[in-house]
């Protein structure tokens, strides 16, 4: 339902809620009046004619009155408070019965003999009471203040004797009704300011708690990332130290590169998962859903990790349920790059906490239709209560945790893109037995997953492949950061191609348009010429060169990527950059064609 529909609908529901109220706290009064009344009713009906009908109509009275007391009670009980359907209807149900009870007061009135005109306008200021005490509810207005009313008006239409006080009794019926109205509009328009008061203040609570949660949040991040970043750079400054030379100490080791490289690596997943948690939590995460090769992807972690899981005498396994392997279509069809980085995280999580045993990857299809992937170990295990804690950010395991880096981020990360993927991330465990945590995304039987081109399979396969499997490639990169620029080439000269670096954008497209490139990587954020602007001048060249493939380098920002693409951009090339994501992106710009209806990929 719209924002919009939803906030009609709860300030329309306050207002009723209000009526109710209003009236609810009149009822007692009305018991009061017509306890009042009684006397008059009694002394003016001794002197009808009919003594057994006198009493009936006083027995009626009484029991309306009853019953009347009962419903008040029941409204006034804190537990009924919150049922405005059932409210609503014990309302009309209590107006209902007084409208009787004046009814056969004005029915027995009519046979009353020489009591008759007393007793019919008795009849008449009974109805304007009831007019009056619902006049704070419109429907009961409307219901109830009409029923009570057509007795009296029937039976006075009737009256030959003294038409002056009929057409009396008649006006004083329609001005009651028309001042009731008007008291009912006057109210809805002071119960609407209420509850678009109380609405505001709902808001301003929910701002407030937001805020508050926003604060705690980036106090957690900066906590977080302080220790981190000061644990990691300070390995790997002290290596750099020992690299220059400094304090008369000799080169480093390569254990001691190694150390300062895993530092790095860890400093950077910190980094990229902290930053995803935060557009994520600000609502601003964006995910793909395509059809892609699920288990080809499990299959590339496995044996990425599998070096890892021997160095720590792990057995690490990948099992495929047979009936899935012997499909010949089917899909999973979510982010491929989303569930490569969740699935990376608990192979990671399994192989970091996993002292000896195994860890198992499982896919599989559910009986709901779903495509479960699980990775299961024979770690430490966790108990409920820390399995529950370990979804939160931020939130670390002491008991488990002890000696391993990470922020507390992952697995809240991860579940939050699952469900954005219309997925789940769930996970049981039992202390000292292990842990398994289940990804279920969803599966589409009839599609055929993607499958990369010869080029980007080329590309992809980075700097371990043979030179004749890539084409050396010239390559203007436009960035005005010089360390950006610096990193960016060595991974492009690392993977084979030529470099040439613009430090702007308008710089960028001079060269474009004098000299022959391959390949154009432009920055999203630049001075002079911005990203977008830029790749749309290139576009707009003369010649070959306005064709040429784009990669437009972002920082992360949906809005930005969009903006490249829009313009022109073959590819998106999220930083900080890698050696696989940039041969990627290279590969899917290279092979791409001209298409404007093609969708956005990004690479990171």
């Amino acid at each position: 339902m719209p924002p919009e529909i939803e906030q009609t609908a709860a300030l329309d529901g306050s207002v009723a809620r209000q009526a109710l109220d209003t009236q609810t706290s009149l009822l007692p009064h009305a018991l009061a009046a017509f306890a009042v009344s009684l006397p008059f009713y009694v002394w003016a009906g001794s002197y009808a004619l009919n003594a057994v009908w006198m009493t009936g109509t006083f027995a009626i009275f009484a029991a309306a009155w009853g019953v009347f007391y009962i419903i008040v009670n029941w409204l006034k009980q804190p537990q009924n408070a919150a049922n405005l359907r059932d409210r609503s209807r014990m309302h009309i149900l209590a107006g209902l019965l007084w409208s009787i009870a004046v009814g056969q007061i004005a029915a027995f009135a009519d046979g009353a003999g020489p009591a008759r005109t007393p007793l019919l306008l008795i009849s008449v200021a009974a109805a304007v009471m009831v007019i009056f005490f619902t006049s704070p509810w419109l429907p009961s207005l409307l219901i109830v203040g009409g029923a009570t009313a057509a007795g009296p008006l029937y039976f006075l239409h009737d009256i030959q004797e003294d038409k002056a006080l009929a057409n009396t009794a008649w006006g004083a019926i329609a001005l009651a009704l028309a001042l009731a109205l008007i008291v009912n509009r006057l109210l809805r328009r002071q119960f609407t300011l209420a509850a678009e008061r109380e609405h505001l203040i709902s808001e301003r609570a929910s701002q407030t708690d937001q805020a508050q949660r926003l604060a705690q949040s980036k106090s957690d991040l900066l906590a977080t990332l302080s220790h981190e970043i000061r644990n990691g750079l300070t390995g790997v400054a002290h290596v750099l130290s020992a690299a220059v030379g400094r304090n008369g100490r000799a080169a480093p080791s390569r254990e001691q590169l190694l150390a300062a490289l895993d530092a790095a690596n860890d400093l950077l997943a910190v980094l990229n998962t902290t930053l995803d948690s935060e557009t994520a939590e600000a609502g601003r995460l964006e995910v793909e859903r395509e059809p892609f090769d699920a288990l080809a992807l499990l299959g590339d972690l496995v044996i990425l990790n599998r070096p890892h899981a021997a160095a720590k005498g792990l057995e690490l396994s990948l099992h495929i349920d047979p009936e899935l392997a012997g499909l010949r279509r089917g899909a999973a069809v979510a982010d491929a790059h989303r569930v490569r980085q969740i699935l990376a995280n608990l192979l990671g999580n399994a192989l970091k906490f996993t002292v000896r045993g195994r860890v198992e990857a499982r896919a599989e299809l559910t009986a709901t239709g779903m495509l479960a992937i699980e990775i299961a170990d024979t770690g430490p295990g966790l108990a409920r209560e820390e399995l529950e804690q370990a979804f939160e950010p931020f939130n670390r395991i002491a008991r488990t945790s002890a000696g391993t880096s990470g922020a507390g981020l992952g697995l809240s990360l991860s579940r939050r893109l699952a469900r954005l993927m219309g997925g789940e991330l769930a996970a049981h465990s039992a202390v000292g037995v292990g842990s398994c945590f289940r990804l279920e995304l969803p599966f589409d039987d009839m599609a055929l997953a993607e499958r990369p081109s010869q080029a980007a399979s080329e590309a992809a396969a980075g700097p371990a492949a043979a030179p004749e499997a890539r084409q050396a490639l010239r390559v203007l990169i436009a960035e005005d950061d010089a360390l950006n620029a610096a990193m960016l080439r060595a991974v492009i000269e690392q993977l084979g191609h030529q470099v040439v670096h613009a430090v702007d954008g308008r710089r960028a497209v001079d060269l474009a348009s004098v000299c022959e490139f391959d390949l154009l990587m432009i920055d999203g954020r630049m001075p002079n010429l911005d990203g977008p602007a830029a790749i749309a001048a290139v576009r707009a060249l003369d010649g070959a060169c306005a064709a040429v493939p784009i990669v437009a380098v972002i920082g992360g920002d949906a809005d930005e990527a969009r903006e490249c693409v829009a313009s022109g951009a073959d590819a998106v090339l999220r930083k900080p950059v890698s050696v696989n994501a940039v041969a990627r992106a290279i590969a899917e710009a290279v092979a791409a064609e001209r298409d404007d209806d093609r969708p956005l990929r990004a690479f990171a």
